[in-house]
């Protein structure tokens, strides 16, 4: 799976973009500020960085040359409120592969995924993606977030026996991808306690511990959720 990570203060425009990459097929991280979008970059491996022109403490492009400095290998696609020349040519300079209008709209997002990536996100139709990129704006956010909600609640169960699984074959790389991944949705979506519950199974994970007792505890909190 393609991972991607979206950097950006306002968490309106995060959520609309990391809404649709993961629509699109893709594994989405967020961060609201430059330290935590250079710790993710750190730590893991991704394939796709989008962020804001302007983010707190070291503006987009230059973040992504730190990033590029660092070794990342990922694509950089830059978004602005305002699209000047001085801009764009900034944030090409940078590295970016394209400098977009803000709001993201679907079908310029849906555009750049097929011609500017390759993977499931790329190579598939994706109608889930061409289904918004038809939607005026207006009707954009609220009905993305209804069917993100959906795709949520369908996708707990596998996620929830992927931990299980995980912990009980002692797999602790596969824990911690599987917990990683729930905690981050959950947060997204208001479900404050699961995500705090899979980031402690996660983190016992990295050190090796298989928190049987917490996985039977987060099982049971998902079916209340």
């Amino acid at each position: 799976m393609l991972t991607a990570l979206v950097v950006d203060e306002d968490a309106l425009a995060r959520r609309r973009v990391a809404g649709l990459l993961r629509l699109g097929g893709w594994q989405v991280r967020e961060a609201a500020d430059v330290d935590t979008a250079h710790r993710i970059t750190t730590a893991d491996d991704v394939d796709l960085v989008v962020t804001d022109s302007s983010v707190s403490g070291e503006n987009g492009p230059a973040m992504l040359r730190r990033m590029r400095h660092d070794g990342s290998r990922a694509r950089f696609l830059v978004v602005t409120a305002e699209p000047t020349d001085e801009v764009r040519a900034d944030a090409i300079t940078a590295g970016a592969v394209a400098c977009l209008a803000k709001p993201v709209q679907a079908r310029i997002l849906l555009d750049f995924l097929r011609s500017r990536t390759t993977g499931p996100a790329a190579q598939a139709d994706l109608p889930e993606l061409r289904e918004w990129s038809d939607l005026h704006d207006d009707d954009v956010d609220a009905e993305l977030m209804d069917r993100l909600h959906q795709m949520y609640r369908e996708a707990l169960p596998e996620r929830l026996r992927a931990i299980a699984t995980g912990t009980s074959a002692g797999n602790a790389p596969a824990v911690v991808s599987a917990a990683h991944t729930l905690a981050g949705t959950s947060g997204q979506f208001g479900h404050a306690e699961v995500a705090s519950i899979c980031q402690a199974i996660a983190a016992d994970a990295r050190r090796g511990v298989m928190a049987h007792a917490r996985v039977v505890e987060l099982q049971e909190l998902a079916r209340v959720s």
